[in-house]
């Protein structure tokens, strides 16, 4: 049977959460308090999945960018 210790049951990591962590860290602004909150309950296999996807796009936006100022 568990044992209830008075602690709170940390919340499940939401995706969103976990996309919003990661932008704020690409643009380098955070706050102490929920970089903390973050660190508690995000995963960190999370965080490393959705930062590979948000290189990936910011890498297909800049050639596009480039792309497009090459052709005009």
């Amino acid at each position: 049977m568990p044992q209830d210790d008075g602690a709170p049951t940390p919340r499940k990591p939401s995706l969103w959460r976990t996309v919003r962590a990661v932008a704020w860290g690409f643009f380098g602004v955070r706050k102490h308090s929920e970089y903390q909150e973050d660190i508690a309950r995000l995963s960190p296999l999370h965080i490393v999945a959705v930062g590979f996807v948000a290189v990936l796009v910011l890498i297909g936006v800049l050639l596009a960018l480039v792309k497009f100022a090459v052709s005009t």
